[in-house]
């Protein structure tokens, strides 16, 4: 049995001695600010800073009013300049009902009914600590490290907050770890073949980074024209440290100027709504062909920069074709003017009848891009989640390059805005001796089938295979399993056989759907209730970092992922190497002064405990303009050095790997409809449906804050055309099926979604008798998404590719 050399109460109490010196200055660093700022504070309040644990990109500061030991309030970051605050969202002002939610775990369970019934008992942590030590060595000696799986979640975020179990399963000998992940995960796989990635050359994409994309106060501050295709920062990335304080300040830019933005979506989302200069609907799923159309527009008006796509490309025309593929037509320009291998030329006309725009305004938007000094063209994450992600990603790039319109002022390489180049701390290290990576949608078929998975035909990263199926899967604060992953119907089927993944360790802080599947459920502490240190986000071009807390002790046994970690590598026998010696709060000091080493201007620790947040601007920055001024000096990391429109890499994929019947893969980013995307319905699923991020959730997180729902029902938005011929009206309780399951929801019948396309918000709870009829009540959209990834990426398309029915109920 292990010895728990801190107990909870141990812990608190050093946790508290920091929070008094960090309260302490808190309080003084607030007063001297103006006390319009501070609002209604009371004289014996203390303030522990801390920040947004959620991943919607933005890591919103907050101050934790303290009164006798507990948080009675909560105001956000009201400090200095006001236009370089980091100002909480509604979800992240509600914080404070998640840290004091009733249905907080308080103890450990083990599961007593079948898996997914959700039936637990309390146990101590000595017997949950125990069990796991002998899961992890039964599952290591029997199947070997490559059966243990650490899956994705991003409900936690903290520098101490995901990486302590790795940290343990590295010393351990390791474990599969996750490869790109459910934000980007076509882009991230598909982009690399388009803009390199060769460490050597010292150019790798990524689309969390300021070089290949421009930042948006490059927009603000030379852009005429912004042109978005499915992004929405007010829907996806609210709050003051978040993208769409940045889009506010392009947006009056722009309008001072006399340019405008162009909003590209099937919904008037909430970033469109709020200025409207242009919004044009778009059939879900078909951007590539409105892309191949803009530019085939370019091409007849002749307005492509043929200099740049000479200098610069490969695979624009024959003339840029690489050897294995020249007097082939398989050049972009080919295949714009129909004498490629379809023959279809891609005329506005064509595009018209896939994408629902009508040909004169898509002439119309050619020329503005055309006509625009400094086009910034960019998508959001939602455009590359579907079945042809892989090739709508690339497509949207070919707009801006085909004009020759990056590495310039106030442009764009077509990707989502540039990230924050800096963070200033870095998390609790580890190392990971197995380098097998599984795309990060593809464990559920590591469960059911991992010993037959190849690169070759599952995408395995960092080995030819996975040689063992998963046995012992591990979730911290995520609700993957089920909510945020595809076809929740087939998940159950898979989890639900203890044969196949023999142990399910789930570590949270309430019971989600996904904690239904545990075999161990364990109660995290929240951050507010522990020192915490996290940077800023990844959304907002600034840097910064926030240290802070506790605010309150923690209720119930609920402790840190760390301290449990450190009893559970105390049963191995490296306790020592673990912690190296260093408390929790140790780590974080350690690797706050370790930061300050690389960015001496940082305050010192004890400056940045009494002061709580540390914030400095960026300059903006401008994607591939080093690329763009010098080649040759600055080549990207493709073989030819060049952006590769045409990739023989892909183009030998899609001869060499495993493709399903149906699949394929593209050298070129063409217009291909993907499974369940355009002219796949049927006439029982006769409409197309796509999720979109919604308002009261960041993905799942904040899903069971009720007071969250009311203000933002959770609405499949309809057409008032489909509407009508369903006999649905607005507010009306409606089933909506596909071929995987079916969901309740409320109908929102609006002009604001164009017809013959539903739109669901994506992350609300599953709610379903899965011993019964399986219907959502809940509805949550993966119920209806297909499981079926993608050829490249093996990523999660069908997200956004669904057909369906939608009937009143």
């Amino acid at each position: 049995m292990p010895q728990l050399n801190q107990s909870r109460r141990t812990f608190v109490k050093s946790a508290g001695a920091l929070a008094a010196v960090a309260a302490a200055g808190g309080a003084a660093s607030a007063l001297t600010q103006p006390t319009d700022a501070l609002g209604s504070k009371q004289e014996d309040d203390r303030i522990a800073w801390s920040m947004c644990n959620v991943n919607c990109g933005g890591n919103c500061i907050f101050q934790w009013h303290v009164k006798d030991g507990k948080i009675a309030y909560m105001e956000s970051d009201n400090i200095g300049d006001k236009a370089f605050q980091a100002r909480a969202c509604l979800r992240g002002r509600s914080m404070r009902r998640w840290v004091n939610s009733p249905d907080r775990l308080l103890y450990p369970m083990k599961r007593v009914g079948k898996r997914g019934e959700g039936k637990f008992e309390r146990i101590s942590w000595e017997e949950a600590i125990q069990l796991i030590h002998d899961k992890i060595q039964y599952t290591i000696d029997k199947y070997g490290n490559e059966a243990i799986y650490f899956n994705y979640g991003t409900g936690m975020y903290s520098t101490t907050g995901r990486n302590p179990s790795k940290r343990l399963l590295g010393m351990l000998g390791g474990f599969v770890n996750q490869r790109y992940d459910y934000s980007t995960h076509m882009m991230s796989a598909s982009m690399p073949y388009m803009f390199g990635s060769n460490k050597e050359k010292g150019s790798v994409y990524s689309p969390y980074d300021n070089v290949n994309a421009s930042s948006f106060s490059e927009a603000e501050a030379h852009s005429d024209l912004v042109v978005m295709f499915g992004n929405s920062p007010a829907d996806t990335r609210m709050g003051g440290a978040n993208a769409v304080w940045d889009f506010a300040r392009v947006r009056e830019a722009i309008k001072s100027r006399g340019g405008k933005i162009v909003n590209i979506d099937y919904r008037l989302n909430e970033t469109s709504a709020g200025h409207s200069d242009e919004w044009i609907p778009i059939r879900t799923g078909t951007d590539a062909a409105l892309c191949a159309a803009l530019c085939h527009e370019f091409v007849v008006d002749g307005k492509t920069d043929e200099e740049f796509l000479s200098a610069y490309c490969v695979g624009w025309d024959e003339s840029t074709m690489p050897e294995s593929a020249k007097g082939k037509s398989k050049s972009y320009k080919d295949y714009l003017m129909g004498v490629g291998y379809d023959k279809i030329e891609k005329t506005p006309e064509w595009a018209s009848k896939i994408t629902q725009i009508p040909a004169d305004r898509i002439r119309q938007l050619a020329k503005d891009l055309e006509n625009a000094k400094a086009p910034f063209v960019c998508q959001g994450w939602g455009p590359q989640r579907h079945s042809n992600g892989e090739d709508t990603a690339r497509a949207i790039s070919m707009v801006p390059i085909a004009l020759g319109q990056i590495g310039l002022p106030g442009t764009n390489t077509g990707q989502r805005e540039a990230e924050p180049p800096t963070y200033l701390v870095s998390a609790l290290p580890f190392k990971n001796p197995i380098k097998t990576q599984l795309p990060v949608y593809q464990w559920l078929n590591a469960i059911d089938h991992g010993s037959k998975m190849t690169a070759a035909n599952a995408g395995i990263g960092g080995a030819e295979k996975l040689g063992s199926d998963i046995k012992l899967l591990i979730s911290y604060a995520g609700n993957c399993f089920t909510n945020q992953h595809g076809d929740i119907n087939k998940v159950h089927e898979v989890l639900a056989d203890e044969s196949k993944c023999e142990f399910i360790l789930v570590w949270d802080t309430v019971l989600t759907d996904s904690g239904k599947y545990a075999d161990l459920l364990l109660p995290d502490a929240m951050r507010a209730e522990q020192l915490n240190m996290q940077n800023q986000g990844y959304s907002e071009y600034y840097t910064g970092v926030t240290v802070g807390g506790p605010a309150q002790e923690a209720p119930g046994e609920c402790r840190t992922h760390y301290d449990a970690c450190a009893d559970i590598a105390e049963t191995f026998g490296i306790r020592e190497q673990f912690t190296e010696g260093r408390t929790q709060e140790e780590w974080i000091e350690f690797l706050y002064k370790q930061g300050r080493e690389k960015h001496p201007e940082m305050p010192t620790w004890e400056e940045i405990l009494e002061q709580g947040v540390y914030k400095r601007e960026l300059p903006p920055s401008i994607g591939l303009k080093d690329f763009r001024d010098d080649p040759s000096a600055h080549p990207l990391g493709t073989p030819s050095g060049k952006i590769e429109i045409y990739s023989e890499a892909l183009d030998k994929l899609n001869d060499s790997w495993e493709l399903a019947e149906g699949e394929e893969i593209h050298a070129i980013p063409v217009f291909w409809p993907g499974p369940d995307g355009y002219g796949e319905v049927t006439e029982e699923y006769p409409l197309y449906c796509s999720g979109f991020h919604y308002k009261s959730r960041t993905h799942s997180s904040f899903g069971f804050i009720k007071e969250i729902d009311e203000m933002n029902r959770q609405q499949a938005w309809i057409n008032p055309i489909d509407a009508r011929e369903r006999n649905i009206a607005n507010g009306d309780k409606c089933r909506v099926k596909s071929p995987a399951g079916e969901i309740e929801i409320e109908a929102k019948v609006t002009p604001r979604i164009i017809p013959g396309t539903v739109g669901i918000p994506q992350g609300a709870w599953h709610d379903a008798d899965m011993n019964g009829d399986r219907v959502d009540k809940g509805g949550c959209i993966n119920t209806l998404t297909s499981y079926r990834p993608t050829p490249l990426a093996k990523g999660n398309g069908p997200s956004h590719s669904i057909i369906v029915q939608i009937t009143k109920a």
